[in-house]
This record gives C-alpha cells, structure tokens and sequence, in this order.
C-alpha cells in the first residue's frame, strides 16, 4: 500500500514581514469562509492577527481567547483581548476553563484544557491559526532532546497538522520573533506579557531564559540549525510512518468496543525494528500520544514475550497496552475506569429516554428492531447492576445455566471488561448481559420488534 506523503517544509527567511509573504503559500487562509485565531494577548498572537487583516476581511476572522485562570490578570487579559477585537471589527469567541494537572504539571494540562476548546470549534472542518514562530520551535526541540524524544518530538512543532475535524495552521514558524517584535513596534502594537513566562521553575522557561540566550551567544544563527535539523527529523519520521502503515495493513487491524487490536503473531514475524516502529506510530494514527523508548521496551518485554495465556498490562498517560487472544490491545485509559458497586434505573420504550449514562461515563443505548434483542414491556423498569460474584444465567438457545465466569471465557469477553459489563435486570431476574447475550426467555421471536441493546465505554 502506498501512501502520499506531504510534507510541511518552513524555512526562515530574512524577507520583510507582512501579511503577503507570510500567507503566500496558505491557500486554505486565503479561500477559507471563517479563520479561527488563537489571541492570548501576547506578542505572537497579536502580531498574526494584525498580519492576518492584511489580506483578509475582519468579518472572516474570529479570534480565540482561553482564559485558564491562572493567572490574578487573566480576567483583565480576556478584557483587552475583547477590546482589540472590537477595535479591529473582528468576532471574539472567549471560554473559560478549567486546569486539572492530574498528574502533569499545569502547562501540559493548560494546553490540553486550550486544545480541547480549539477542537470543539473546529467540529464543522474549521481552520484555526495559532502563532507559534521559530524561536518557539527551537526551543520544542531543544526541550524534546533533553526528554529523550525520538525523531517525531525533534521534528517539532508542525506547520500544518489536522485538529478535530479541521485544520491547524502555524504561519509564523519560519519568522524569527526579533522579527515579530519589529513588526509589533512598527504597527505600534500593544501586548501582554504573562507573568508566568519569568518563572523558571517551568522547565520551557529555563530553557527560554537561561540556556538559549547563552547559546545564542556561541552559536548565533543556531536558530536556523535547529529549524533545518527539525526539518530533516520530520521527513524522517513521515517516513517510518509509511512503512509503519504498511506493515499495519499486514496485522489485521480490528475496531474493538474502546479502542483498536492487532495481531501479535504477525507482529512478531516482523523484525525489531519494525515492530518498535509499529508500536510508536500506531497510536499517531489516532492523534494519540506517542509512547517514548523506554514504553516500547517495556510492550516488547511484558506483552509481545510474554506467555500466551498472561494478562499483562502496560500503563502510560492516557493509554492503555493489553493482551488477550494473541491480539495486542490499544486501550484508553479513560474507557477502563472502575465502575462504581452502584444499582441504576432505567425505563424503556414509548416515549422513555433510550440511553442512560452510567457512573463511569459508559452508556447503555436501547434501538428498536426486529426479531433480535430483548424484550421488554413498553415501560419496564430495568435495574442496571455490576457484577459481583456468583451470577448465574442461562444464554438464549441454551438449556442450562452456567457462571457468567465461565461463560465470559466461554464468549472470549476480553479481561477487562468483565466487571465493567453492565447487568441488566427484570425485578431479581437477569436478563441481558451488557450487549453479550440476552438470557433465555427473554429474546425476541421472528418478527417480533423488540429493544436491541448496545453498551458504549466511555470513550477517549
């Protein structure tokens, strides 16, 4: 299988800054009805926006402001990003959020909670601009080097890459912000300068603050090393890409009920190489995060070699790695949450609600149908329950009744989904399985329209 290849290639230029040389090769600005611009108030984000008005109309453009909270200004920030807007005749879309660290520090999760609202307005293919210029790649790929990171994390930050179900654009990566900064002083631009950004207990800051300004002093034009050098990386790793989907295509990848499988005999059959370069590229596929060295060896180590009938796992950020079946599972850790011992309610049919949402942010969706499902009264009131040890049922077309034990193995139920399996219930008599089976007695007959009940894990 072949695939095409495009790769954003920016380099940095000593032309003058304005909005024709920076959006000459961006048709997708230039034909686009609406661009979304992230405006935190700061220099880079200005500067884009004032760009930008250059060659686009203000009603075509919506600027973007996160407020995180952070920050005893960021009240005060989002006030004058609104009265920039308003000045320059431009739409603002503003949005609080929340900052969970959750075990990452407060950039990383900043970002994430930032990210999130810049995907949910993309949702109708949208383009979003963000300001990022070529000191910020510099120092991405600096900070990836000191983490260890492979050639992806050194290939930096993308010019272009999809987001949602639109696209991330970065005009400036070839702009110097000394650059920026001449621009913002001739247009006689004011800015925000984050308070946080002198705090160099944040390691992005130490390297802004401390160590690029040394290196500047040594190596002058390093900026432009370290650009070419992330320009090489990336057509590496796009690359190792094409050859990590071909050889997916030879590993039976299957759509599982949270997440993706591949088989692992045919994984194995691969050489090392290849098999690390699978397990680092097969999560990119999703947008997911990609698993640093020491992840891989650990997925080689207790998944791939371990014995067929083991259950290992492998935990990383968001990600979960299993084993079941001689297939290899791509898991999210978000569907796999413990399920609460809790006992739920729900009525179907007529003018009842369908789904029910369950404590551990799985749902239960009933779809009428014919002649496969459950039957229930129009009206009945199902108790929804965990298991807890000791059930019994009998499958419809079977005779005898047999442990939901022994019949998980019996249906190949993956591990970890047998205590999250939800159970549903007539009074004191088991019914359904989750959408496993539905219990003698209680299956439709030919033709008759019955409920056919689904169950969706929470999702990434």
């Amino acid at each position: 299988m072949k695939t095409t290849l495009r790769i954003w290639v920016t380099t940095l230029t000593d032309h003058q800054l304005n909005g024709t040389a920076v959006f000459a090769n961006w048709q997708q600005v230039h034909s686009a009805p609406q661009v979304f611009v992230g405006l935190s108030g700061g220099l880079d984000s200005k500067v884009l926006i004032s760009l930008l008005l250059e060659v686009l109309e203000p009603e075509r453009i919506c600027a973007v402001h996160v407020n995180h909270g952070l920050s005893e200004n960021a009240d005060c920030w989002q006030a004058q990003a609104k009265t920039f807007c308003d000045a320059q005749g431009i739409k603002i879309h503003a949005e609080s959020v929340v900052v969970t660290p959750d075990g990452e520090g407060v950039e990383a999760a900043a970002r994430r909670a930032r990210y999130a609202v810049f995907e949910r307005l993309l949702a109708e293919q949208g383009l979003l601009l963000l300001g990022h210029h070529a000191d910020d790649q510099a120092e991405t790929v600096l900070f990836h080097l000191l983490r260890g990171s492979g050639v992806k994390g050194l290939s930096g930050i993308p010019a272009q890459r999809s987001l949602g179900q639109g696209q991330l654009i970065r005009p400036l990566l070839a702009w110097k912000k000394s650059e920026l900064l001449a621009y913002a002083q001739h247009k006689g631009l004011s800015w925000v300068e984050d308070e946080s950004n002198q705090q160099d207990k944040f390691d992005r800051n130490y390297l802004r603050n401390q160590v690029m300004p040394k290196i500047a002093q040594r190596w002058p034009g390093y900026v432009a090393s370290i650009q070419s050098s992330a320009r090489q990386s990336a057509e590496a790793d796009q690359l190792a890409g094409q050859l990590a989907n071909e050889d997916l295509s030879d590993l039976d990848v299957r759509a599982e009920r949270a997440g993706w499988s591949i088989c692992i005999e045919a994984l194995q059959a691969l050489e090392t190489l290849r098999q690390k370069n699978i397990l680092r590229h097969w999560p990119a596929k999703f947008n997911l995060p990609v698993p640093n060295h020491k992840i891989i060896d650990q997925i080689m180590l207790s998944l791939l070699d371990a014995e067929a009938d083991a259950e290992p796992l492998v935990s990383w950020r968001s990600l979960h790695w299993r084993r079941f079946q001689g297939r290899l599972y791509l898991l999210p850790s978000a569907a796999l949450t413990k399920s609460q011992d809790q006992v739920a309610h729900w009525v179907i049919g007529g003018s009842h609600d369908q789904r029910l949402r369950l404590a551990d942010g799985s749902c239960l969706v009933a779809v009428e149908t014919q002649g496969e499902g459950l039957v229930v009264t129009s009206g009945e009131d199902l108790t929804v329950r965990y298991r807890r040890g000791g059930e019994r049922c009998t499958p419809a077309g079977r005779a005898h009744s047999n442990s939901l034990k022994k019949l998980f193995l019996e249906y190949r139920i993956e591990p970890w989904w047998r205590d999250k399996m939800p159970l549903l219930y007539v009074g004191e008599t088991l019914v359904a399985v989750g959408d496993c089976w539905v219990c003698e007695g209680w299956q439709a007959e030919p033709g008759q329209r019955v409920k056919k009940i689904s169950w969706q894990p929470n999702s990434l």
